[in-house]
């Protein structure tokens, strides 16, 4: 029977459920992914959660426990049943013979191994022992905002109490670990009865003897938590002390974080090239326009997940949420003192706190960055990182403020933040994380993206590890693309904007969008284009505009604009600008469109003189014929061109493939890799360029 809840969701489906019944650990993967869809109740890859069952030893044929728990890594909400570690529950339980003390905790994960039950499950995590020694046989261990906001406040001990009336115990702040799992244990046994544990500065553990008691028990704590939080909030009124500035109207905040994100993303990248993120909720705003900013801020964080994160603390933005950010030069003298001042706090956080065996000081930029009155910006080495570093300190806003109404905030020690931080199981577990690819960390523009040309460099430029904007002016052609890259890609890489490459309206809103969605630009693809094929009788003036408006302004225009971008971040950059083999060749009923070519392909070489200061490399890919999936044989192209070599439409592949050298037909791929080795690295010292994709015609060799 469904339960009613006012501050979590409650999602059970008795009939999914019911198709799951004799399967433990079906039930525990069910379970988790409800939890985990629910931001509420814990946040993006934090938490985890455990079933106990009988199974079969495969090597005796006896019937033995086994504990299910999420591995290390992963998210509660995506977890299948390949995300779990199976361990015997009686080896785990023994490790407690081995174990010697806190100065040994790291090789007690080590000794995991040794209980694995199935051999290709996830490895283990440091909370497996969290899990082991509690004896119920299904647990969840959340990280709630309600339930930290108590966990976090200086009287959260007591608040606890008096609040269950002694049925959720209480485990003071410690580093993950074996003897947290002793002390949950010791816990329970103290406090016979409890339905939970309360672990100070962190979480929450609850249990059940089932899937379902367990995944109520939880909803019924929390509501609890969120309704005492929520009515305290509601009493005090000003949590933060009040308001100390008013937010900017919602189109200006959009307008500042456009204009300031390349400047920031720039600071942030001097050690690694970031991604950024921008969000202006309402909870940011409260807290960020509040009198208590200042306080709390400095203070950090408490929960280990919302750390791990957001790093040790915010960077605050002393500009004004009205100061236009009109004189780039100017707003950088405002702001680079406080990335000094920032990486100086974080280089003395590190010398103060480190052992002799911590790793070396990881990039001392910020994470999260707060602009009082306009929003937060995040920055990581990708989207999806930044997006939830930006959610995870929003949850730190929510512990903070709800701290603040029942008691007041306390943060976690310098120390124990920097063990967390630099804890060499966290360092083994970014080392095995996937080397970065060649375009990770950048942002690419690509102009007629829709389909054909376009649509094969961004996906290139996607499986490299890119972000990427798509634009076109055809939107069902746009959203199409759109979907199609989110299917693939995921969420977090794409953007996608209706840009007509002959109206700077448009090109300065597609600019915006990318510093909002990703914080910048680094690679800026000019292929928008069309082709007109006539003779010079048959040319109309209108024809000739249109196609010096697309070509050679539009390529200007976009230039333009993304340079604007480039030399705030002041890392340089790549303009690409896909041209064809038509700019060096002469050929009938052509004049228009291969003047307009050659015209591209000049202004690409002055573009090139120009922008080298700037570390702005502009080369030039020229394909030919290039048919698959192109726009360009619409509108009477094909049936021109097929006219002045005086064959059939279906003739023209084979043509074209003839007249090359290497008898080849030129797909967007083809022109997709070119752009590549461009971009990929091995090519940053290269500018004013050109790379022919034709197949091989001696006519337009470069000379």
């Amino acid at each position: 029977m469904e339960k009613k809840f006012k501050h979590v969701s409650y999602l059970w489906d008795e009939q999914k459920a019911a198709a799951l019944k004799g399967d433990e650990v079906a039930l525990l993967v069910y379970r988790s992914n409800l939890l985990g869809a629910d931001l509420r109740l814990t946040n993006y890859g934090g938490g985890n959660t455990s079933c106990k069952a009988m199974a079969k030893d495969p090597l005796t044929g006896a019937e033995v426990e086994v504990m299910w728990v999420k591995g290390s890594g992963g998210d509660l909400g995506t977890m299948q049943r390949s995300g779990l570690a199976a361990l015997y529950v009686d080896r785990l339980r023994s490790l407690k013979n081995r174990y010697k003390g806190l100065a040994q905790e790291d090789e007690m994960v080590e000794l995991f191994n040794h209980c694995i039950y199935d051999l290709a499950s996830k490895a283990p995590s440091i909370d497996t022992a969290l899990h082991g020694f509690l004896p119920f046989k299904h647990i969840d261990h959340l990280h709630p905002d309600a339930a930290i906001s108590i966990a976090a406040a200086k009287e959260g001990e007591k608040i606890t109490k008096e609040l269950f009336g002694g049925k959720i115990g209480w485990v003071p702040w410690q580093k993950p670990g074996f003897d947290l799992g002793l002390q949950l244990k010791e816990c329970l046994d103290k406090n016979p009865g409890i339905i939970g544990i309360m672990l100070g500065s962190h979480g929450l553990f609850t249990w059940g003897d089932t899937a379902y008691e367990s995944y109520v028990n939880t909803l019924e704590v929390i509501e609890k938590c969120a309704d005492y939080i929520n009515t305290h909030v509601a009493k005090k009124g000003n949590v933060f002390a009040g308001q100390k500035i008013k937010s900017a109207d919602a189109s200006h905040r959009l307008h500042q974080a456009a204009a300031l994100a390349p400047i920031l993303r720039g600071f942030c990248s001097s050690a690694t090239k970031m991604i950024g993120h921008f969000t202006d909720d309402e909870r940011v705003l409260e807290f960020i326009n509040s009198k208590d900013l200042d306080r709390l801020a400095p203070l950090g964080t408490s929960c280990p997940d919302h750390f791990l994160r957001t790093k040790i603390s915010p960077l605050v933005l002393n500009l004004s949420a009205t100061e236009e950010v009109t004189d780039v030069k100017d707003i950088k003298e405002k702001i680079e003192p406080l990335f000094v001042a920032y990486r100086k706090m974080y280089a003395d956080y590190y010398t103060t706190c480190k052992h002799a065996n911590s790793p070396a000081m990881r990039d001392a930029n910020p994470v999260i960055i707060l602009y009082p009155g306009i929003g937060m910006f995040s920055f990581a080495k990708d989207k999806q990182t930044a997006r939830v570093a930006s959610e995870f300190y929003i949850n730190a806003i929510n512990v903070m403020k709800g701290a603040e109404a029942i008691s007041s905030y306390t943060s976690l020690p310098r120390q124990e933040a920097f063990n967390i931080e630099y804890w060499l199981l966290e360092e083994a577990k970014l080392q095995r994380m996937p080397k970065p690819k060649a375009l990770s960390g950048k942002v690419a523009l690509v102009t007629g993206s829709g389909g054909g040309i376009g649509k094969a460099i961004a996906k290139k430029f996607a499986t490299e590890g890119a972000c990427v904007v798509l634009s076109d002016n055809h939107a069902e052609r746009l959203e199409e693309a759109k979907q199609e890259f989110i299917q693939l890609f995921g969420k977090d890489v794409v953007a996608a904007c209706i840009l007509d490459v002959t109206s700077a309206a448009t090109i300065q809103e597609t600019a915006k969008q990318a510093a909002i969605h990703f914080g910048g630009l680094d690679i800026i693809v000019n292929n928008a284009g069309l082709s007109i094929s006539k003779t010079i009788e048959d040319h109309t003036e209108q024809d000739w505009d249109l196609l010096y408006d697309v070509l050679v302004k539009g390529q200007m225009l976009v230039t333009q604009s993304a340079v604007g971008i480039m030399r705030k971040q002041n890392m340089g950059g790549d303009i690409l600008n896909i041209v064809s083999k038509n700019a060096l060749v002469s050929g009938p009923n052509n004049a228009g469109y291969g003047s307009a070519k050659a015209a591209q392909l000049h202004l690409s070489r002055l573009n090139a003189a120009e922008l080298g200061k700037d570390k702005i490399r502009v080369n030039v890919i020229n394909p030919d014929a290039v048919i698959a999936g192109s726009n360009i044989w619409s509108g009477g192209w094909a049936e021109g061109r097929a006219k002045a070599y005086g064959i059939k439409i279906e003739e023209l592949p084979a043509y074209y493939a003839g007249r090359t050298l290497l008898n080849e037909i030129i797909l967007p791929e083809d022109i997709a890799n070119a752009c590549f080795a461009y971009v990929g690295g091995l090519l940053n010292k290269s500018t004013g360029n050109a790379i022919n994709v034709d197949g091989g015609i001696a006519a337009s060799f470069v000379r």
